[in-house]
């Protein structure tokens, strides 16, 4: 029989690897995870030094990231369609337009094939094909566009407060601006950095921000815009206006999260009654294969298939007209 000094030591023995093993193994996952958020913070907030690393010059590297942006060497729109060229340079997705169609051909091709087999009929399964070839890169654009903008709006705050400080300290504006481009992460980093580099090569600070909310495209930066370009025509304290226009947008926010608020049942709503059908379909296909397998060859079928998938949209654009507030 063992002595209770043999059993503590047999404990200590058995305790002490134990906890320096769980030591060890939180630190390695400790270390992985800041690996991994300082590669993301070092990722997102050097967007743009990107460019300067991979060219001598930084002019060339503005030009470079004006190109992949969607705009020409001068910072104008390149496309001669205007309105597509401005959501893409919206969205802040590398112009890559070939890549785009050749993404949405490929669902439209899926998407004619899946009509093709649950319903038959080359004529609309072609129209169909054709309507997501066209509208895929519209709507994604779009959607993609919305969500920066979003970023934007919510990250101008915190910029116009950078821009502040900086000033209160006697800096100019065009030094706070570059500020904001090294402090804060993309993507309103990358458009203060991008209005920062055209102030540098000669373009007036007012161009250079009117520029910058042209590519936005959020209302909140047209606003920063219209304040800078009111300050140099009738002079004044910016920083006094910079801070009243901060007021302005952390209301416009706060209201935003209200009607958001407000308008959560019919979105909820809108999204229940656009899957309700698809979901009894797909369990009516399931359960019993024969429900529209015997009629699925009819010419009426063929006709109202489609007719409902339009009636179903148009609902739901009237329903996103009802719920969707513009401040």
């Amino acid at each position: 029989m063992l002595s209770l000094p043999d059993l503590s030591s047999i404990s200590m023995v058995l305790v002490i690897p134990a906890v320096m093993a769980v030591g060890a193994i939180f630190l390695a996952i400790q270390s992985v995870v800041g690996m991994v958020t300082n590669a993301q913070t070092h990722r997102i907030v050097n967007r743009r030094l990107q460019f300067k690393e991979r060219f001598e010059s930084s002019n060339e590297a503005m030009i470079e990231l004006r190109k992949s942006r969607g705009l020409d060497k001068d910072g104008n729109l390149s496309m001669p369609v205007q309105w597509f060229n401005q959501l893409a340079v919206q969205s802040g997705l590398p112009f890559q337009p070939v890549r785009w169609f050749g993404m949405a051909a490929i669902a439209g091709a899926i998407a004619a094939f899946a009509y093709i087999r649950f319903v038959g009929g080359w004529p609309i399964a072609a129209a169909v094909a054709l309507i997501v070839f066209m509208a895929g890169p519209i709507v994604g654009l779009k959607f993609v566009a919305g969500r920066r903008m979003k970023k934007l709006s919510q990250q101008l705050p915190d910029a116009l407060q950078i821009v502040c400080r900086s000033l209160e300290a006697g800096h100019p504006v065009a030094t706070a601006v570059a500020l904001v481009a090294r402090e804060m992460p993309d993507p309103i980093g990358t458009e203060f950095g991008m209005a920062a580099d055209e102030v540098s090569y000669g373009m007036s600070l007012t161009n250079a921000v009117q520029r910058m909310a042209i590519r936005a495209g959020d209302p909140d930066v047209e606003l920063f815009s219209a304040t800078v370009r009111l300050q140099e025509r009738t002079g004044g304290n910016l920083c006094e206006l910079l801070k009243a226009n901060t007021t302005t947008i952390r209301e416009r926010q706060t209201m935003r999260l209200k009607v958001k608020a407000a308008s959560s049942e019919g979105r909820v709503s809108a999204m229940i009654l656009t899957a309700a059908p698809f979901m009894v379909m797909g369990a009516i296909h399931t359960l019993r294969p024969e429900f529209y397998g015997d009629v699925i060859d009819d010419p009426l079928i063929k006709i109202a298939f489609p007719a409902l998938f339009i009636w179903m949209a148009i609902g739901n654009l009237v329903m996103r007209k009802m719920i969707n507030f513009k401040m």
